[in-house]
């Protein structure tokens, strides 16, 4: 069977699995999902009701980095899992520490008992250490990593860009402009409209 992906397009955790997907060639079914009209068929597959969602034969992968590896261990022609052991540390702060401060400096309003300022500066400081890392990619060439972080980072850009763009990250933001520019980012970014059962089937990539 060809997997089946639950999407949603501008969600940070189902582009990055969509990215993984992709430089695999790995071909699955794309659903598209609008969040606040969840379909049964996503409910019934996907235990935390999240996206992305990818079910397999061996049944389903709930989880965004988890959907990466697996991609990438069905083809890997780029090399991105060959990244030093660091790598999986700075997904790790990406994914906790920085997220953290990311949601509560984007939906402030959902975390009434923080200040926004302290978690902005909390998200800027992994920035700034990532910055003193980065070359043109976080290792000498593109690994899991940078793919896995990227869109993370570009969801905090684009809180206040113009404020990011002032910030002294030189690295940080040409790591990002390059991704925002890239064919691979332009190819994972297609809109699709809300799969409905009965839908044809949408193959990606």
């Amino acid at each position: 069977m060809t997997p089946i992906l639950y999407s949603f397009r501008r969600c940070p955790y189902a582009m990055r699995a969509r990215l993984a997907l992709a430089a695999g060639q790995t071909p699955v079914h794309l659903r598209e999902v609008v969040l606040r009209d969840k379909p049964q068929a996503f409910l019934e597959a996907s235990p935390s009701a999240t996206v992305p969602c990818l079910v397999t034969e061996s049944g389903p992968i709930d989880e965004s980095l988890d959907i990466m590896k697996w991609a990438l261990a069905q083809n890997d022609p780029e090399g991105w899992l060959d990244m030093p052991p660091e790598g999986h540390d700075w997904i790790a702060r990406a994914d906790g520490p920085f997220k953290n401060a990311l949601d509560r400096t984007k939906y402030a309003i959902r975390y009434p008992e923080e200040d926004p300022r302290d978690q902005c500066r909390k998200a800027a400081a992994f920035l700034h250490d990532l910055d003193t890392q980065l070359g043109e990619w976080i290792f000498d060439r593109p690994t899991l990593a940078d793919y896995a972080i990227l869109p993370f980072v570009r969801q905090f850009a684009f809180i206040d860009r113009a404020w990011f763009g002032a910030q002294d990250w030189p690295a940080v933001r040409g790591w990002l402009d390059r991704f925002l520019e890239s064919s691979r980012f332009e190819s994972v970014m297609d809109k699709y409209p809300q799969w409905q059962p009965g839908d044809a089937l949408v193959s990606f990539p």
